[in-house]
C-alpha cells in the first residue's frame, strides 16, 4: 500500500511544484487532477494538458516522477457522465476518453470518475441510461489497459433538494456498476454520513475496491436534529449541508487505525489518497498544505509496506 494525495487541492500550482512538495512531506503517489483548464466547482484542478496530450509531455510527466519518486496512482475526472443536457454529457465523455489515453501514455492503468445522474429522472431510469452510456466507455479504456474506477461520493450538490447525485453512494449501487465493467475508488467519508459503517464494506467488495481516497468527516447530531438527514433546505451553497462537513483525516468521525487495517487484511495493496476538502484547512496554499501534513501524519503509522513489497 502507498500513501498519496489528490492534487485537486492545490488549483493554483503546477504538478511540478506539488510533486516536489509532496515527496518532500513523504507521500509516494499522485491521484492527478485533470479537469479541463476551464473547471467548474471552486476546486476543480487541471494537472495535466490531456486533451493535448503526446509523448512529449508524457515523457515529461514520467521524468518529473521518477525524479522524485513518486507514481501516478490514478487520473482523477470526476464529472457527471449521466449528465441531462447531451451537448455537455458528450464534452464530458470526450474528455473522459481523453484523461483515458493519457492514462495509457503515462503507463497509469486507473481513471477516476463518477457516474452521475439525471437529477429530472428516478434512479431506475437513470440505472436504465447508464446501461447504455457506460459500456462504451468501459470498453474505450479496457481497449487502452485502464479501467474506471468510480468515488462513492453521494454529490448531493448536483440535486436542487440535496439527494444523490451520483449513483455510487452505496454497496447496493456499487453491486450493480460493478455488473457494468466499474470499479471502486473506495471513500469512507460519504458512507459515515449517510449511516453506513465503512469498515463493514470492506471485506465483501475488496476485489473491487482497486484505489482508495483518505477524507474524514465530521458529523453535529444536534444540528441534524434541526435540518434533517437530507440537510438544509435554505441554502445559498448546494453544497451546505448544515449538520456535516468533510476534514482532514484524524480530525472527524473515520477510524483509520481500523479502516487501514482491514485494508490490509484484505489484500489492497493500491494508494491511499488524501482528498483534502477540509474548510478549517482550506484557502490558502499554506494552509492546505498544513491540512496535508496533519493527514499524513495521521495516515503513515498505518499505511505500511505489503509483505510482498517488503
Amino acid at each position: 500500500m502507498k500513501l498519496g494525495m489528490l492534487t485537486a487541492c492545490l488549483p493554483g500550482w503546477d504538478l511540478d511544484r506539488i510533486a516536489k512538495w509532496a515527496a518532500g512531506a513523504g507521500y509516494e503517489a499522485l491521484e492527478v487532477a485533470c479537469w479541463p483548464s476551464t473547471g467548474g466547482r471552486d476546486f476543480e484542478a487541471s494537472h495535466l494538458p490531456v486533451a493535448d496530450f503526446g509523448p512529449e509531455q508524457a515523457e515529461r510527466t514520467q521524468e518529473l516522477m521518477a525524479r522524485h519518486r513518486l507514481s501516478i496512482s490514478a487520473l482523477a475526472y470526476y464529472e457527471n457522465n449521466l449528465h441531462p443536457d447531451p451537448l455537455r454529457r458528450a464534452e464530458i465523455h470526450a474528455h473522459l476518453r481523453a484523461s483515458i489515453d493519457a492514462a495509457q501514455a503515462l503507463g497509469t492503468g486507473l481513471v477516476g470518475t463518477f457516474v452521475g445522474r439525471d437529477p429530472g429522472r428516478s434512479v431506475r431510469e437513470n440505472q436504465a441510461e447508464a446501461e447504455t452510456v457506460f459500456p462504451a466507455l468501459v470498453e474505450y479504456a479496457g481497449e487502452r489497459g485502464v479501467r474506471l474506477i468510480v468515488e462513492n461520493c453521494v454529490m448531493e450538490g448536483w440535486h436542487p433538494d440535496g439527494y444523490p447525485g451520483n449513483l455510487a453512494y452505496s454497496p447496493e449501487l456499487w453491486e450493480w456498476m460493478f455488473g457494468l465493467g466499474l470499479y471502486l475508488n473506495w471513500d469512507p467519508s460519504h458512507l459515515t454520513w449517510i449511516g453506513i459503517d465503512p469498515v463493514e464494506t470492506i471485506a465483501p467488495y475488496a476485489g473491487r475496491i482497486l484505489h482508495a481516497q483518505a477524507k474524514d468527516v465530521e458529523l453535529d447530531p444536534r444540528a441534524r436534529q434541526r435540518y434533517g438527514f437530507f440537510g438544509k433546505t435554505a441554502k445559498n451553497d448546494p453544497w451546505e449541508t448544515g449538520w456535516w462537513r468533510y476534514r482532514i483525516p484524524g480530525l472527524g468521525q473515520v477510524d483509520w487505525a481500523k479502516v487501514v487495517d482491514r485494508l490490509h487484511e484484505h489484500g489492497f495493496d493500491g494508494t491511499l489518497s488524501v482528498e483534502h476538502e477540509d474548510p478549517v484547512w482550506g484557502g490558502t496554499p499554506g494552509r492546505v498544505t498544513r491540512g496535508l501534513e496533519i493527514a499524513h501524519r495521521t495516515l503513515r503509522p498505518h499505511v505500511i509496506e505489503t509483505p510482498e513489497e517488503a
